[in-house]
């Protein structure tokens, strides 16, 4: 099991890159590089399926009103509620077809294949210059605009696509607003997350003696969790306060940087 240090790090690391766009899978390719270690932090399904719960709590209690709010108006039938919360729903289906039907294919492309999580990084970046570019629109997310979101959140998949970045700078190619389509992207993969949760838990062993005594991995999980759940509120809040202010550019530089950075040391 990890040490505290370590999973107080990798908490921070979980919540930052979950929300910013700057692709919290590639970013563990990099690592696992540059350290030399193949272990980490897939050496532990728990400590993974603990900072997921994290960071998707941090997201309810970000945008704990506006759940709340969508909760009550589909409970009494209002439309806008309503819509929303299907066009939510209708987003995450793209993504959880491909990660059932190609999962295992999905997962090959996480070993050892730094130059695809370079050019994937670079082509993050590039996306997210132009969508800061775009000028500015004041749509809703629709049906069809939820397919396109959720096509873009399955893509986002591949190591070195950021989620949060190819969701967002879709939904403001397709000329949704900028603040709005923060909104969405953010409460549209709480279900995959807890989806994808259920499906690891399921996949645990514990009958495992390390489970059973408890001692050495709870404290390790409790750092992780609390550091993922505190660095996941402030990245969330602060990806919005930056998307709407037209500062994607900055993640633009810094991702296309450090992956032509990677594939030059890979290829070299």
């Amino acid at each position: 099991m990890l040490g505290l240090f370590e999973s107080i790090i990798l908490g921070i690391i979980q919540g930052l890159t979950e929300f910013l766009p700057v692709s919290s899978s590639g970013h563990l390719e990099i690592g696992k590089y540059l350290l030399g270690d193949e272990s980490i932090p897939e050496d532990s399904l728990m400590m993974t399926v603990t900072l997921h719960f994290a960071t998707a709590l941090s997201t309810i209690v970000v945008f704990w009103k506006d759940i709340k709010t969508l909760f009550l108006g589909v409970f009494r039938n209002d439309k806008s509620s309503v819509n929303f919360t299907l066009n939510i729903l209708i987003s995450t289906i793209p993504a959880v077809a491909i990660g059932l039907i190609y999962e295992e294919k999905i997962e090959s492309l996480f070993n050892d294949r730094l130059d695809l999580v370079s050019i994937m990084l670079i082509l993050t970046g590039v996306l997210l210059f132009i969508s800061d570019i775009v000028q500015k629109k004041q749509l809703q997310v629709g049906p069809v605009d939820s397919i396109y979101l959720g096509i873009a959140q399955a893509i986002a998949i591949l190591p070195g696509i950021s989620r949060s970045g190819a969701t967002i700078s879709t939904a403001i190619l397709l000329g949704i607003d900028k603040e709005k389509a923060a909104r969405f992207s953010f409460l549209m993969v709480i279900p995959i997350i807890f989806g994808k949760m259920g499906k690891d838990i399921l996949s645990i062993d514990f009958s495992d003696k390390m489970m059973i005594e408890g001692v050495d991995w709870f404290f390790p999980l409790l750092l992780g969790f609390i550091s993922a759940f505190i660095t996941g509120m402030l990245a969330c809040k602060w990806m919005i306060s930056l998307v709407k202010h037209s500062k994607l550019k900055y993640f633009s530089f810094y991702c296309i940087s450090i992956g032509a950075i990677i594939y030059l040391l890979v290829k070299l």
